[in-house]
């Protein structure tokens, strides 16, 4: 990534820090997601993906059905 300024540096972080905290697997606290949205552990419905900082970081998810 090339930052020019100091908002894309800021956009960035916060963009990654959103990512960390409600959408990863913490493997501390067994796999689970620190703050889980209402899509986690849905079984039905098609699997969407949310993209963040230009597709490098993935979020794969299911959609309401």
């Amino acid at each position: 990534m090339i930052l020019f300024s100091e908002t894309m540096l800021r956009n960035s972080i916060r963009e990654f820090l959103l990512h960390y905290h409600g959408e990863r697997n913490h493997q501390g606290l067994e796999n689970r997601i620190l703050t889980p949205g209402e899509e986690v552990g849905r079984e039905a419905g098609t699997i969407q993906c949310r993209e963040r900082l230009g597709g490098l970081l993935k979020y794969y998810h299911r959609e309401a059905a």
